[in-house]
């Protein structure tokens, strides 16, 4: 009996899917980091009300990572949000996030207080590493 489907069709067919799904993959952290970033930016914003400085809100954390949590589940404990908060204070401008990192990526990015530095290993996880041994 002959085959209906080509292996040729079957491969094309594969790599459309391949292709979306890594689409997907990519926008789902685009968009989890800019919700990140935009959580943080408003908690930054409730914190102040308008002061050059926060008075610093452990309240405000308490309940909003309650609250979050009992309505969208996991994701939201006061760390967390914590991170978000200091996520939108290293990266004021959401265009220079990068989304070829993860929330994790970011993560390590915001321990690093100088800009230089934290600019500097971004600049060097962006590049693929050289292979060792190869001449």
């Amino acid at each position: 009996m002959d085959k209906v489907v080509t292996l040729d069709f079957k491969n094309k067919v594969f790599s459309i899917v391949e292709s979306k799904r890594k689409n997907i993959i990519k926008n789902i952290n685009n968009e989890m980091l800019k919700a990140y970033w935009e959580i943080g930016q408003e908690i930054v914003e409730e914190e102040q009300k308008g002061k050059q400085k926060a008075e610093y809100g452990k309240r405000l954390m308490c309940e909003l990572s309650k609250d979050l949590t009992l309505k969208y589940g996991k994701g939201f404990s006061k760390s967390n949000l914590f991170n978000m908060r200091k996520f939108y204070l290293a990266f004021p401008i959401f265009q220079t996030v990068s989304g070829k990192f993860s929330w994790s990526h970011f993560l390590e990015f915001i321990k690093i207080e100088e800009v230089l530095e934290r600019e500097f290993y971004q600049n060097a996880l962006r590049k693929p590493l050289p292979l060792l041994g190869r001449g």
